[in-house]
C-alpha cells in the first residue's frame, strides 16, 4: 500500500467516537494504477450498525426542537470545517477518485455552499409550511373548529454516498445537508470506493456537532458492505427515510428492502438516466465543429461519469444532420481517455460499450484515443438510425462512462413518437432556433412528462444549486418523481404535515402560535399572510 494522508484514523464514526469495526476490513484504490491506499478501513457489523441508529433515535427529539438560529448556525459551522480541511480534503479525493484539482477544489466549494443555503432556509422558515384554519364559530350550518398545520422532521435518515461525488452528493452532501437541515439526525453510509474522503468531511461534522452540544447520534458515519451493512441500514426501525445516489440496481434493492420493512419507509434514489439532447434543423446551421466539441466536452467531462452526461442525441436526418455528425467524428480524436473512478466502473463501462458495439444497425462514429493511465478508456460515440433504436432495448440502457449514441430521426412526427418511448430522464435538452419553434412547442408535453429538467441551447451537465432547481424525474432516474435531490426544496422529502385541533396557544408549537413568535410567513384561510 501506498499512504497519503497518515492522520486518518480508518474507523467508523458512531455517536461521536470512532469505533474500531468487528467484520472485516476494505481499503481504497487509487484508480490511475490500482494500487492500494493506506489505511484500511475496518467495516462494522450489524450489532455496531445497531449503536449509530439507535444513537439517531435518541437524539431525533431534541435535535428537531432546535431554535433555527442555532440550528442554521450548526450547518454554517460544517462549511467551514471543511473548508478549513479542504487542501486535505482536496488532496484525498485526487488520491482515491482520480478526478483533478480543479473538478475537486469545485466540488468542495459546492459542498459548503449547499450547506450555506440550507442554513438560511432554516432561518427564513417557509418549509415549515405553515397554514392556519382559523376557528369559524358562528359558520352555518356548522361552525368550523381551529386547525393549524406545519411540515415536522420524518426522523432519523440513512444516506448513501455516491461513487462520482465524493464531496457534493456523499458525506456531507446535498442529501445529508437537506436531511439535517429538516432535523432529521443522519446516519452515512460511506461509499467504499472513498473512505479517506468520507472519514475527513465525517469528522468535520462531527466536530460541528460538538461544537453545538448537540447529541452526539446527530450524525454517525459507517463503513460496511452496501449489501449486508447498506441493507440492514434501510431495513433498521429507527431509520424513517433514505437517501441513495448510484445504480439503477442497487437503487432498486433499496427500494425493495423498504417496502418489505412492517413500516415501509420512502426512499429518494437518483438512479439512470441517459438525458436525450433533440437536435433541430435550424440548430445545425452555425458552426458545426464548434457545436461537435461543445457536445464531446460535456460527453467527456469527468470521463462522462455524471449523472447528467449527454448518453443520448438525436439529430434529423439530411444534409445538416450528416456535417454534424461528421464533425462529432472527426472531433473525438481529439479527445484522450480519463480516470475512472475504479476499476470496476471501468469494467462496467468497457461492458457496456462492447454490448452496444455489437448491436446489429449501430455504427462508430467517432472514437477518442485511451488515457496514460489502466483505467481511462478511449471516449466513444455510437450512431443508429431510429426504427434500430426503437427495437433495440440495449440502445437505451445508460452507459455510466464517456459514451453516447446518436439517433438519426426522419421528421417531427418520428421524433414525437420516439420521444413517448424513452424511459424518465433526469434532464432533456432543446437545441432549436427561432424557426424550430412551432415543433420544439409540439414536443414539451412529452418532455414534460418524461424529465425533471429542460434546457434549451446548452448541456446537461453542471446542476446550479438553488431554489429552482429541480434534479429528479421519473422512474428510473429517480424513485420519486415528486421530489428534488439538489436545491432547497430537497428538504421537503424528509418532512410530513401534522395538523393541529383546537388546541390551546399555550400548547401549540412556537411555528404555530397566535402571535407568531417566529416571524413565519403563513397561508391564512388559504391566502397568504407574509410575516
Amino acid at each position: 500500500m501506498t499512504s497519503t494522508a497518515t492522520a486518518l484514523a480508518g474507523h467508523s464514526l458512531i455517536n461521536g467516537s470512532a469505533v474500531q469495526g468487528r467484520g472485516g476490513t476494505t481499503a481504497a484504490a487509487d484508480p490511475a494504477t490500482n494500487e492500494l491506499l493506506e489505511p484500511a478501513y475496518t467495516l462494522i457489523d450489524a450489532e455496531q450498525l445497531g449503536e449509530a441508529t439507535r444513537a439517531a433515535a435518541e437524539a431525533f427529539d431534541s435535535f428537531r426542537a432546535l431554535d433555527p438560529e442555532i440550528h442554521a448556525a450548526f450547518l454554517e459551522r460544517i462549511a467551514e470545517n471543511i473548508e478549513a480541511s479542504g487542501d486535505e480534503i482536496v488532496a484525498r479525493a485526487m488520491a482515491e477518485t482520480g478526478l483533478p484539482e480543479a473538478r475537486l477544489v469545485g466540488e468542495r466549494g459546492r459542498t459548503a455552499n449547499q450547506l450555506r443555503l440550507f442554513a438560511a432556509v432554516v432561518r427564513q422558515g417557509d418549509h415549515r409550511g405553515v397554514r392556519i384554519d382559523p376557528a369559524l364559530p358562528d359558520r352555518q350550518p356548522m361552525p368550523r373548529v381551529d386547525i393549524r398545520q406545519r411540515r415536522i422532521p420524518l426522523g432519523p435518515v440513512a444516506v448513501f454516498g455516491a461513487s462520482n461525488f465524493p464531496l457534493a452528493f456523499s458525506t456531507a452532501g446535498g442529501d445529508t445537508a437537506s436531511a439535517l437541515a429538516a432535523g432529521c439526525p443522519v446516519v452515512f453510509k460511506a461509499h467504499n470506493a472513498h473512505p479517506g474522503t468520507s472519514e475527513l468531511v465525517g469528522r468535520a461534522v462531527v466536530d460541528a456537532v460538538r461544537a453545538f452540544d448537540l447529541h452526539p447520534g446527530v450524525f454517525s458515519l459507517v463503513f460496511g458492505p452496501g449489501s449486508t451493512i447498506g441493507q440492514a441500514l434501510v431495513a433498521d426501525p429507527a431509520i424513517k427515510a433514505v437517501g441513495f445516489t448510484g445504480s439503477r440496481g442497487a437503487g432498486t434493492a433499496l427500494m425493495r428492502t423498504a417496502a418489505g420493512r412492517p413500516e415501509p419507509i420512502p426512499v429518494y434514489a437518483e438512479m439512470s438516466s441517459i438525458n436525450p439532447v433533440f437536435f433541430f434543423e435550424g440548430a445545425l446551421q452555425g458552426d458545426l465543429d464548434a457545436l461537435a466539441a461543445a457536445y464531446l466536452g460535456s460527453v467527456t467531462g469527468s470521463s462522462g461519469q455524471l449523472c447528467t452526461a449527454p448518453g443520448l442525441v438525436f439529430v434529423p436526418v439530411g444534409d445538416a444532420g450528416d456535417a454534424f455528425v461528421a464533425a462529432v467524428g472527426r472531433a473525438a480524436a481529439d479527445y484522450a481517455g480519463q480516470t475512472m473512478l475504479t476499476r470496476g466502473i471501468c469494467d462496467s463501462w468497457r461492458s457496456g460499450v462492447d454490448a452496444l458495439d455489437r448491436q446489429d444497425g449501430v455504427e462508430i462514429v467517432g472514437r477518442g484515443t485511451d488515457g496514460a493511465t489502466e483505467n481511462a478508456p478511449a471516449p466513444v460515440v455510437f450512431s443508429a438510425d431510429t426504427p434500430t433504436f426503437l427495437a433495440n432495448p440495449v440502445l437505451h440502457e445508460e452507459i455510466f462512462g464517456a459514451a453516447s449514441l446518436v439517433v438519426r430521426y426522419d421528421g417531427a412526427e418520428q421524433l414525437l413518437q420516439t420521444a413517448e418511448r424513452l424511459e424518465g430522464q433526469l434532464t432533456t435538452t432543446l437545441h432549436l432556433t427561432d424557426s424550430d419553434q412551432e415543433s420544439a412547442r409540439r414536443l414539451l408535453p412529452v418532455l414534460e412528462r418524461k424529465a425533471g429538467r429542460i434546457l434549451a441551447n446548452g448541456w446537461p451537465t453542471g446542476v446550479e444549486v438553488g431554489h429552482a432547481m429541480v434534479h429528479g424525474g421519473p422512474f428510473p432516474a429517480t424513485s420519486d418523481s415528486r421530489t428534488t435531490s439538489v436545491g432547497s426544496l430537497a428538504i421537503e422529502r424528509f418532512l410530513r404535515p401534522v395538523a393541529y385541533q383546537n388546541l390551546p396557544d399555550v400548547l401549540l408549537p412556537e411555528d404555530l402560535q397566535e402571535a407568531n413568535p417566529r416571524g413565519l410567513n403563513r397561508r391564512i384561510d388559504g391566502n397568504a399572510s407574509p410575516a
